[in-house]
């Protein structure tokens, strides 16, 4: 099993996974047609550094104080409008210095639950992977429940994604980077867009994904008293205002629920503590084993959504993840 850090994970099944994180077994030649995912794709553990407990740490303090912290962008920001349309829906162009369309595109589908945003964090956010990247970053601004239920979000992230082909950037310069609720939408657009027959990213990005909106992923429940307040109660209660009576168990809305065949390559990057953790590793198994490449990376001892650390240069675990995420798209896309 392919691998490029210190540990793999086992490829048995979801759970087991889930349960000896760290530990290195290889995969059993006579594995089971279910587990046959696992063992194809990339995953690999992330240490802690410099420890778990003051790693985690520092993230829940991030966390907690970005209510008070400034969002002000470095004085190389621009927030001139690369190009001209973002089809119909709001959108923001944020590019660092040194960044050039001719690289290629980011699009940015924040998370948030499905229903707030906190726009000077993402331009933030954005700025950090221009930056990173040397590529302009356009945010999506898509419509929020609950006065915007599915299939409003999903319509708006797929239909900016479609501006940037009209205005004549190539499907293979483009690259989405996501995060929780806008890693789910851009899983769902994956869908409707190769249901479409549109050319499909070079890449994509999602950073601590919900995959399946039943909530069936046992780690819901057994790293909810470890995350940062992520729960099977606000999971229900966001998901439900989202999805507005459609029906969770099936797709684009709920991305697991969807072949899987066919899709760009995809990285995912999750924390050893979410509550989230086993829909990255179960719609990556399932991915997998559809035939679409996916890397998988684990943090040891994260919290949901703890990429907002690539917020703070001085935070190590975001100087990592920023790191290996601007890596593995400069190999990708």
């Amino acid at each position: 099993m392919p691998a490029n850090s210190s540990s793999t994970y086992p490829s048995w099944t979801v759970g087991q996974v889930s349960s000896v994180l760290g530990a290195t077994v290889k995969c059993v030649a006579d594995a089971d047609e279910h587990l046959i995912g696992l063992c194809l794709m990339d995953i690999t553990r992330i240490p802690a550094e410099p420890d778990p407990t003051t790693a985690a740490a520092a993230v829940m303090a991030e966390l907690a104080g970005l209510g008070s912290r400034s969002f002000a962008l470095p004085a190389d920001a621009d927030l001139s409008p690369v190009l001209p349309e973002s089809g119909g829906v709001p959108a923001v162009w944020v590019t660092a210095g040194g960044a050039s369309v001719e690289e290629g595109v980011v699009l940015y589908v924040h998370g948030g639950g499905f229903e707030h945003r906190m726009p000077e964090l993402m331009n933030l956010t954005a700025h950090r992977i221009s930056r990173a990247t040397a590529r302009p970053v356009l945010v999506v601004h898509y419509r929020l429940a609950p006065a915007h239920p599915y299939p409003a979000p999903l319509d708006d992230v797929v239909a900016v994604y479609r501006s940037l082909l009209d205005q004549g950037v190539p499907a293979a310069k483009i690259v989405v980077f996501s995060e929780s609720s806008g890693a789910t939408l851009t899983l769902s657009a994956l869908l409707a867009l190769k249901e479409s027959g549109t050319a499909l990213p070079a890449a994509v990005v999602a950073n601590s994904a919900i995959t399946d909106l039943t909530l069936s992923s046992p780690s819901i429940d057994d790293n909810a008293a470890g995350d940062s307040g992520v729960d099977r109660a606000l999971l229900t209660r966001l998901i439900g205002q989202y999805l507005g009576g459609a029906d969770p168990g099936r797709a684009p809305q709920s991305p697991i629920h969807g072949a899987l065949d066919g899709l760009p390559p995809l990285l995912f990057t999750v924390g050893s503590a979410e509550a989230l953790l086993d829909d990255t590793l179960r719609y990556a198994q399932a991915a997998s084993a559809a035939g679409t490449k996916v890397s998988v990376e684990v943090y040891e001892a994260m919290p949901h959504v703890f990429q907002v650390t690539i917020l703070s240069e001085q935070n190590p675990t975001g100087r990592r993840v920023l790191e290996r995420i601007t890596e593995w798209i400069a190999g990708s896309g």
